[in-house]
């Protein structure tokens, strides 16, 4: 993807990403409704470690890659879309346990709990895999500057992130008795999310294929 259609498709990606439920959400939810909003804002400030982390990670990895690899951008498309129609699947798969079922976790001291933020954030397999192979997916890299765009939409990433997680830490207890009272809420959430998410891999899959010149 180039141009201005890879911004807006980076928007409808990033946004959706974040709002999807994943480790790093159920954590801070989990510990705003054990602890109160202040905990749950400690462990997000341990979270966005990891989120710099990978952030970083990816840029310059992202600058190597494209230039020691033949047809880098297609790989990474490939990527991208097989890990969004992975999110999809288990959003709707049959039997799945939503991660917005939270339970009540013990009262850990601040440091813990920034602590345990960071080791979640760093072990998120969803984190990892955003920043890794879906973000290269909106670098325009024959213009040049790859490590500057990677660093402007990793850190767009990081906000949407930031903001949503942010959200939750604040409104955890009312969202958590809404769900509990209307299950079926959160199953229609789910079904949308993962429509969204495989239409969005789907089309992912389809740039991939162009750029390698299957398509």
């Amino acid at each position: 993807m180039h141009g201005t259609e890879s911004i807006y498709g980076f928007l409808a990606v990033g946004g959706m990403l974040a709002v999807t439920p994943g480790p790093n959400m159920v954590y801070v939810m989990s510990r705003s409704i054990a602890q109160g909003r202040k905990a749950g804002l400690v462990s997000l400030a341990g979270v966005m470690l990891g989120y710099l982390f990978y952030m970083f990670g990816a840029a310059f990895g992202i600058t190597a890659f494209f230039l020691s690899v033949p047809y880098a951008s297609s790989i990474l498309g490939a990527a991208g879309a097989a890990y969004l129609s992975y999110l999809a699947w288990q959003a709707v798969k049959p039997g799945g346990r939503s991660p917005l079922e939270v339970r009540d976790l013990p009262h850990e001291r601040r440091r813990r709990l920034f602590a345990m933020g960071a080791t979640t954030s760093l072990l998120n397999p969803k984190l990892a895999m955003t920043f890794l192979s879906v973000l290269p997916q909106f670098i325009n890299y024959r213009n040049g500057n790859v490590l500057e765009q990677s660093l402007v939409l990793g850190s767009s990433l990081i906000i949407a992130f930031a903001t949503v997680n942010g959200a939750v830490a604040i409104c955890a207890g009312s969202m958590a008795k809404l769900l509990s009272r209307r299950p079926g809420l959160l199953l229609a959430q789910r079904w949308a999310m993962g429509a969204v998410l495989l239409v969005l891999g789907a089309n992912m899959m389809i740039d991939a294929r162009r750029l390698a010149g299957i398509g």
